[in-house]
């Protein structure tokens, strides 16, 4: 059975209504959890990398993502990034210039 690597990162996929409005609170074992014929098909582990908005992201926090991937890379048949919707292209273009070549997936989801 593949195994895949989930890196949570927070944004809306991992959003629960808070007292001050929508907020990253999700981990990554609860988004799996939602997920539950995933078992079926592939065998997911879980990095709990940040709970952020991606609006707060950071270049050094993309930079984390990239050295998550880059560090596990030998384990895993393909990884699988949550994140928050707003700024997914940006994280996107960093992931596309500083891990080039990639032959296993590398797959960016939010919750659109």
């Amino acid at each position: 059975m593949k195994q895949v690597l989930l890196i949570a990162t927070g944004g809306t996929i991992a959003c629960r209504e808070t007292e001050n409005g929508l907020s990253p609170a999700l981990t990554g074992a609860e988004l799996l959890d939602l997920l539950p014929e995933l078992k079926q098909i592939c065998e997911v582990a879980v990095c709990d990398l940040m709970n952020l908005d991606s609006t707060d992201l950071t270049a050094a926090d993309r930079t984390r993502i990239a050295h998550t991937v880059w560090d596990h890379y030998a384990l895993y048949d393909g990884f699988v990034v949550a994140h928050g919707t707003d700024t997914l292209a940006y994280t996107a273009a960093l992931l596309h210039h500083v891990l080039p070549n990639l032959d296993k997936p590398l797959v960016l989801t939010g919750s659109m």
